[in-house]
């Protein structure tokens, strides 16, 4: 059974690893730029794609040529965040060439702080260009303050998510690496059918039906028409199965990866010393 401890405990150990975190990514600055930088050139495409099939007087309801700019514009914002799966396994994957990382996992840390603090040292970096994008959106439509602190929740329970999914990733990575480059295959998938690039209005009949079985597909979405309606109350009540899909992955999934990497860990150890 894990052990919260309290509060100041908690607040310590996410606040230590958060240090030694964010002190480790800056020693590979380039590395972190182009993480930075990449997403920027992946929202281009689609965009361009989309001025196009906007020009021909197409219409992908609730997107159109006014808004379509915000639809990318969160797209980039997800994308940085999902970054944050990546920097679970990479930076175990670090730690075990360094032989450091049986010291970190030794060591008395809540796993849910683990969690918390990697994430955390992330956004951290990843501050600027995340908030800039949110400013901009803000400024080209701009929503009220209850959207916006919707529009913030639902980013935070998306990085519960994803540092969920990271965590399995990581301890995988470092125990089983076969069985974390299926995941990472597996994933690659998930988020093809999840329409973070294109609307979901644009996919023939067939692949509208798988993505309709993603639950990052009804997630992602509901954060881009929360900010288009600007309208909590419609919000949750137009898209409550979004919102109910949403709070189940940001609890469930923590806690799967968490046990996942209890589990793993467990049984196979470090693999490759």
């Amino acid at each position: 059974m894990i052990k919260l401890g309290t509060i100041k405990d908690n607040f310590y150990q996410i606040y230590a690893i958060v240090d030694r975190n964010i002190k480790l990514q800056l020693r590979f600055k380039l590395a972190l730029v182009f993480m930075l930088v990449t997403p920027i050139i992946s929202i281009f495409l689609p965009l361009i794609i989309m001025g196009k099939l906007f020009e021909t007087s197409l219409r992908f309801e609730p997107w159109t040529s006014n808004n379509y700019f915000i639809f990318i514009f969160i797209s980039y914002t997800i994308i940085l965040l999902q970054k944050i799966i990546g920097i679970f396994p990479g930076q175990f994957r670090q730690e075990k060439f360094w032989q450091t990382l049986p010291a970190i996992i030794i060591a008395p840390f809540n796993r849910f702080n683990l969690l918390i603090g990697i994430a955390l040292s992330y956004l951290i970096l990843m501050a600027v260009p995340f908030t800039f994008f949110l400013i901009l959106s803000y400024i080209l439509f701009p929503i009220n303050f209850f959207t916006f602190l919707l529009v913030i929740s639902i980013y935070f329970l998306i990085i519960l998510i994803f540092g969920g999914i990271g965590l399995i990733l990581g301890v995988f990575a470092i125990s089983k690496e076969n069985i974390w480059y299926l995941l990472n295959f597996l994933l690659t998938f998930i988020f093809w059918f999840s329409c973070l690039s294109y609307p979901f209005e644009l996919f023939p009949g067939i692949v509208q039906e798988i993505i309709n079985l993603n639950p990052l597909y009804y997630i992602f979405d509901v954060l881009r028409l929360t900010w288009i309606e600007n309208n909590v109350l419609i919000t949750f009540t137009s898209h409550y199965l979004n919102i109910i899909i949403l709070i189940i992955c940001a609890i469930v999934l923590p806690i799967i990866g968490v046990l996942t990497f209890n589990l793993v860990y467990k049984k196979y150890g470090i693999v490759g010393y």
